[in-house]
């Protein structure tokens, strides 16, 4: 099948198929006669599956690596929890850190008049590295 067809089944753009191919994450299509692609049903899976882990947090690279795991009839499914769970672990502490920052600036939001005034205490804590 023709790349737009892949696009359309994965909703992914033709760019993007283009470059998980360029990058090795996808295998690689047949090409026909005239030079065109020429995309499976495996490529649709794996594509499906790159968007997926790409939407829990997953990295190109990390893709990469479950595409990998997904090949090997000899994987171990503990292996593959393990990445999930370091996974997990990355995105609790991203929370933090995001939680860490609102709260950052809350206090320096609730520190400012926000009136007409060119006084303004969440410039002065910026330029100056305070909180």
């Amino acid at each position: 099948m023709k790349i737009n067809e892949v696009a359309r089944l994965t909703g992914l753009t033709t760019k993007t198929i283009r470059f998980y191919e360029q990058k090795g994450v996808i295998s690689e299509p047949n090409r026909s006669d005239n030079g065109y692609r020429d995309y499976s049903d495996r490529h649709i899976s794996e594509l499906q599956m790159i968007k997926r882990s790409r939407l829990v947090g997953f990295s190109l690279d990390e893709c990469q690596e479950l595409l990998d795991m997904s090949r090997d009839p000899n994987r171990r499914s503990a292996d593959v929890k393990q990445k999930a769970l370091e996974k997990i672990a990355e995105i609790d502490e991203k929370i933090k850190e995001l939680q860490a920052m609102k709260t950052s600036l809350k206090t320096l939001a609730s520190s400012c008049p926000g009136n007409d005034s060119a006084c303004c205490p969440i410039i002065e804590a910026l330029s100056k590295g305070e909180e």
